[in-house]
C-alpha cells in the first residue's frame, strides 16, 4: 500500500522514478487581464466610492511562495504536497492582491489606492489569504480551493466596519498542475467578484 501511494504522489508531482535531465518548469499566472483605464473621466464610472487603499495580501509562511500546493483528503488533508516542475509566477498573495485592484479600479476608477503612492484614503482593505491549493478528493477527482478573509478599515478611526471570510471552490477538469491552475484561476476570479461587490456595498452603506 505504501509503495501505491508513492507512486501515486510522484505522478502528481512531475516527478519520475528515473533522474530527470533539464526537465522544462512551467509557470503560470491567471493569464491576461483587462488593463484598467485610469484616465478615463471620474463621471462615466458608474460607481463612486471614496478613496480606497488596498494593501498588499498577507499569507502564511507556507504560503508565501510560488509553488503550486496540493493536497490528498482521502490521505492525509493535513499534508502539503507541490508540483515540481510547475509554479506561479509570483506568490498567490501577490496575484490576488494585483487582480483586485485592477478588478476595483475598473469598477470604481482612480479611488483606489497603492502602498506609496503618498495619497491620504478614506478607506483601507486588508487581506489575509488562508487556502490557496487544489485538493484531491480521490486519486481522479480534485478541486481548488481559496480562502481568504477581508477587513474594511476606516482609515481615520483605525476602526474595522466590516470583516468577512471569502471561500471559494471549482472543480478541476484533469488532476494535474494545468489543472489546478484553470481551477484556481476560474476561482480566483469568481472570488474577486464577490469580494468587490462586498466593498462596494459595505462602503456605499457607510456613506449614506
Amino acid at each position: 500500500m505504501n509503495i501505491i501511494l508513492a507512486t501515486i504522489i510522484l505522478l502528481l508531482s512531475g516527478c519520475a522514478i528515473a533522474p530527470q535531465v533539464n526537465a522544462p518548469l512551467a509557470v503560470y499566472n491567471f493569464g491576461l487581464q483587462q488593463t484598467p483605464d485610469t484616465n478615463k473621466p471620474a463621471n462615466q464610472f458608474s460607481i463612486k466610492l471614496p478613496s480606497l487603499l488596498i494593501v498588499e495580501a498577507t499569507s502564511p509562511i507556507w504560503l508565501d511562495s510560488q509553488a503550486i500546493q496540493y493536497r490528498l483528503a482521502y490521505h492525509n488533508p493535513k499534508q502539503l504536497y507541490t508540483y515540481a516542475n510547475s509554479r506561479w509566477a509570483a506568490t498567490p498573495a501577490a496575484m490576488l492582491t494585483l487582480q483586485i485592484r485592477n478588478h476595483m479600479l475598473s469598477e470604481t476608477g482612480n479611488t483606489v489606492i497603492k502602498p506609496g503612492d503618498g495619497a491620504q484614503a478614506d478607506y483601507m482593505l486588508q487581506i489575509e489569504l488562508d487556502e490557496f491549493s487544489q485538493v484531491f478528493d480521490a486519486i481522479d477527482s480534485s478541486h481548488a480551493v481559496i480562502s481568504l478573509n477581508a477587513s474594511l478599515i476606516k482609515r481615520k478611526t483605525r476602526s474595522i466596519i466590516a470583516q468577512r471570510n471569502f471561500r471559494m471552490q471549482q472543480k478541476t477538469s484533469t488532476t494535474d498542475a494545468a489543472g489546478a491552475v484553470n481551477a484556481l484561476t476560474e476561482a480566483s476570479n469568481q472570488l474577486t467578484e464577490n469580494l468587490g461587490d462586498w466593498i462596494i456595498k459595505e462602503i456605499t452603506d457607510k456613506s449614506q
